[in-house]
């Protein structure tokens, strides 16, 4: 049985861009849509419902809401498979449940002025802590009018444990699919002495992070299958901000997560948080379990 592609949606215009999204991906995939809205979830978001369902806010109902988002849906794939959920309940909870049984699960970020526009949503952040599958989170633009795919770029920052790297196996996937090049990169810092009284570091010496970052890079694409377009490129800095930079110009930018079962709260470092924040395009939370 095919696992459908999961959007969460809210009325809300980044939840429709969602929706054009996840439409795209589901008919590159040859999986159905699923369409679901958790009708609390206005109660930590307080997002308007979209203009374009036509409709007063106190009249727009959750059945509106999946009914216009499966026909937004099917107007850009008509064959694609359709099926719609209300679900009552908080959205985390409702969201991170569909995640057990889906492929991917798509959702939306939204601005909320000034400086604040760039900051994510706090269902979107849960999900990308808690989800059990991979989450795309459609950032990329400040009015959260989330553009096509227009750069023909994939980027995965691979990190580490390269060789067993669920994000890097998504992101060669992704890649595939799409018919785009893979641009792999890993982020390296110089060692630097511990006290004064240590001597400097050789030629040798100094070279040897970026050499292990190379080495690395070769281990996560060992496996890379040949029709895929590889650029593998190590970067020096700090992970976030490479990550970051590399973001502009593409189309996907794929990261992975740890998820250890001893430990609670948000599961996410502090490279993740940066990326959700501040991509200049959409974001994939790849989970990896250790």
């Amino acid at each position: 049985m095919e696992l459908p592609l999961v959007v969460g949606v809210d009325g809300s215009e980044p939840s429709l861009g969602a929706v054009d999204w996840a439409a795209d991906e589901a008919a590159l995939r040859g999986v159905p849509l699923r369409v679901v809205y958790a009708s609390l979830w206005e109660r930590y978001e307080g997002i308007a419902p979209a203009q374009a369902l036509n409709k007063p806010s106190d009249q727009v109902m959750a059945e509106d809401i999946v009914a216009g988002a499966a026909r937004r849906a099917q107007g850009r794939h008509a064959d694609l498979k359709v099926v719609t959920d209300v679900l009552p309940e908080e959205p985390e909870y409702a969201l991170v449940r569909e995640s057990r049984s889906a492929c991917a699960l798509v959702v939306g970020t939204r601005g909320r002025g000034g400086i604040v526009d760039m900051l994510l949503g706090s269902v979107s952040l849960t999900l990308a802590a808690h989800a059990d599958c991979p989450v795309i989170v459609l950032r990329g633009s400040h009015d959260n009018q989330i553009a096509p795919d227009t750069h023909g770029r994939i980027v995965v920052g691979v990190g580490e444990h390269p060789e067993h790297s669920a994000a890097v196996r998504f992101a060669l996937e992704e890649a595939q699919r799409r018919r785009v090049p893979l641009e792999a990169v890993r982020a390296w810092r110089r060692t630097a002495p511990a006290t004064t009284d240590q001597a400097l570091p050789t030629a040798e010496s100094a070279r040897l992070p970026e050499r292990q970052a190379a080495e690395e890079l070769d281990k996560a694409l060992s496996d890379a299958p040949a029709d895929v377009e590889i650029h593998p490129r190590t970067a020096e800095g700090h992970a976030r901000k490479v990550l970051l930079d590399a973001s502009h110009g593409a189309d996907l930018l794929v990261i992975g997560a740890h998820r250890r079962g001893d430990r609670f709260g948000l599961q996410l470092g502090r490279v993740a948080h940066t990326v959700l924040h501040h991509s200049a395009c959409p974001v994939a939370v790849v989970p990896q379990r250790w």
